[in-house]
């Protein structure tokens, strides 16, 4: 089982503010397990969340349209 991370820990790890999490939690947006009345995010669920997020960069072809 995957570490479990705290709403302030999982902020901390994306360096964002922990009201932006708790926004992606309010959402939906983000995998969460519910401990009592303790929210918690597992390391895997905020791995996911980053990747489904990451756009690759592009490559000088396809900015220009033409071969490099």
């Amino acid at each position: 089982m995957d570490p479990l991370l705290t709403v302030p820990e999982t902020a901390a790890r994306l360096n964002t503010s922990v009201r932006f999490v708790r926004r992606l939690i309010a959402e939906r947006r983000i995998e969460f397990v519910k401990v009592g009345r303790h929210v918690r995010i597992s390391e895997s669920a905020l791995t996911a969340f980053v990747l489904a997020g990451t756009v690759a960069p592009l490559t000088a072809h396809e900015v220009t349209g033409r071969a490099a």
